[in-house]
């Protein structure tokens, strides 16, 4: 497997020796402010960003994460300051252009480190895959549930069918909602699309369709 490439966006030469000495086992490439960061992406492709905020001629860190985001949508970025709020902190965590970990300075090297195997692991296009695999849950689960609202509306038509079928007067709407636990709009609907398809006489239930808006209206 390749050696994963960190581009290390710190000013502070003190520092970026600790991320040489924490981070040996990836490859490391290093940039001194946020504009000099912007110009190598065209040439490297990083697997994760750590970004300091207070960088070299003044730049602030945070106000090139959404140009980092832009061209690398998919790396993971872990910010790495002691200059933060609280505030700027979350924010820089929210949003689609957003950082995966706010770590404070000085930085816990060994946090860093487990930060880092834990970015490169579920960020990215893992992040990616899993995202769309939620996608197809959601739409499987929409799917079956949508199947069986469906199965059961027809059950429960095909009993109404049977029952009004077999009445010696019409029950009414409010005692047929509490037998089959719904709405009185469901039955109104019901009763709706069953005398659509011919499968009741309309003059059983003369006034179905008009009700529909009345009991929504009411509940």
């Amino acid at each position: 497997m390749n050696t994963p490439t960190l581009l290390i966006i710190e000013d502070d030469d003190l520092q970026y020796e600790l991320y040489e000495e924490a981070l040996s086992r990836y490859g490391l490439a290093r940039a001194r402010s946020g504009s000099e960061a912007l110009a190598r992406l065209a040439e490297l492709q990083p697997d994760a960003l750590i970004l300091d905020h207070v960088l070299d001629a003044g730049e602030r860190g945070l106000d090139f994460l959404p140009g980092f985001k832009a061209l690398l949508p998919h790396v993971p970025v872990i910010v790495v300051s002691g200059a933060l709020e609280v505030r700027q902190q979350l924010a820089a965590l929210q949003g689609p252009r957003r950082a995966h970990f706010c770590l404070p300075k000085p930085v816990d090297l060994v946090e860093l480190q487990h930060t880092v195997a834990t970015a490169l692991a579920e960020c990215g296009p893992t992040e990616v895959v899993r995202r769309f695999e939620a996608l197809e849950r959601s739409r499987r689960a929409d799917a079956m549930e949508l199947f069986s609202r469906s199965t059961d509306r027809l059950s429960r038509q095909h009993r109404l069918r049977q029952q009004l079928r077999d009445a010696t007067e019409r029950p009414s709407i409010s005692a047929l909602a509490r037998q089959y636990g719904v709405a009185r709009r469901t039955i109104l609907r019901d009763l709706q699309e069953m005398i659509r398809r011919g499968e009741i006489e309309a003059g059983v239930y003369p006034d179905a369709h008009d009700s529909v808006a009345g009991a929504a209206t009411r509940e």
